[in-house]
């Protein structure tokens, strides 16, 4: 016959009360009774069976909830590891100043200049997008690596217009080459070394990867005053054989970017954006 005091009770809450019992018996109390400063103490939960969960919290590795963080140490680096990596975090911090340097060109809604490392990331996404148009065998990578770098010098040179005179662009050359010297010396040696031959390989344009990274670099201002009404051409009036000039350049990194822009060029001396002072179609 059924003990009356279970009776219709669920087993589960029966099960409780014996274990709730079992604590009077044992001198605990029920955490009910327990002051705020008292804590529960732990339970198993009922499907666990007697000591299993004891044995895995001591089980190697395992760490209680809400200590593994406060336990746990950053790794130990090396006096020349942590001495690269500050040098690295230095540049890269350094490189944000790039923001800071205005070019001529105007973004294409007309409401600002552009700044230097947005012309720099344009490019990167240019050498990413219009990287079927190199000569065969170019390496993009390279590409893509060096119109990142080649403008960090004008954090300390400033940005020079590029139709501005050859006094100026001389003044400027010699601007630059310190500022690669200081700033890619920020880098550990064997990446400062790296760094600065991407900067001289893309001056001197003796590789496919540096002469179309100087074609991209070419027409990247272009496309930008053919969306802002001429942009620096009509701005500072500038001729049109000093715009064919720059075209040879991007036709030297590229044959099919060289037509592009020549075509293009044709379209702004219709739309009034320069002086026709020769034929833009001519070779």
């Amino acid at each position: 016959m059924p003990n009356e005091a279970g009776a219709g009770l669920p087993r589960r809450l029966m099960a409780s009360g014996h274990r709730g019992r079992a604590r009077a018996a044992a001198g605990s109390r029920d955490p009910g009774e327990m002051g705020a400063d008292e804590p529960l103490q732990h339970e198993p939960p009922e499907d666990v069976p007697p000591g299993q969960e004891l044995a895995e919290r001591e089980a190697p590795g395992h760490e209680p909830p809400g200590h593994a963080y406060r336990e746990r140490k950053p790794p130990q680096r090396e006096p020349r590891e942590r001495e690269s990596l500050e040098r690295q975090i230095r540049f890269v911090i350094e490189a944000d100043r790039l923001k800071k340097i205005a070019r001529q060109s105007r973004i294409t809604d007309g409401t600002r200049r552009e700044n230097s490392a947005e012309h720099s990331w344009h490019l990167a996404l240019m050498a990413l997008t219009l990287g079927g148009h190199a000569p065969a065998g170019t390496d993009l990578g390279r590409v893509m690596a060096m119109v990142v770098v080649h403008d960090l010098v004008e954090i300390d040179a400033g940005d020079l217009f590029v139709y501005a005179d050859s006094a100026a662009h001389a003044r400027q050359e010699v601007a630059e080459r310190a500022a690669a010297d200081r700033i890619f010396a920020l880098l550990p040696e064997p990446q400062a070394v790296a760094a600065r031959a991407l900067w001289d390989e893309f001056e001197e344009r003796r590789t496919p990867e540096a002469r179309f990274a100087r074609a991209l670099d070419r027409l990247q201002p272009m496309l930008l005053n053919m969306q802002t009404g001429g942009g620096t051409w009509v701005a500072h009036d500038v001729p049109l054989d000093q715009v064919l000039s720059k075209v040879e350049l991007i036709e030297e990194g590229s044959a099919t970017l060289g037509g592009y822009a020549r075509e293009m060029i044709a379209q702004a001396v219709d739309r009034g954006f320069l002086r026709a002072v020769a034929d833009p179609r001519a070779g």
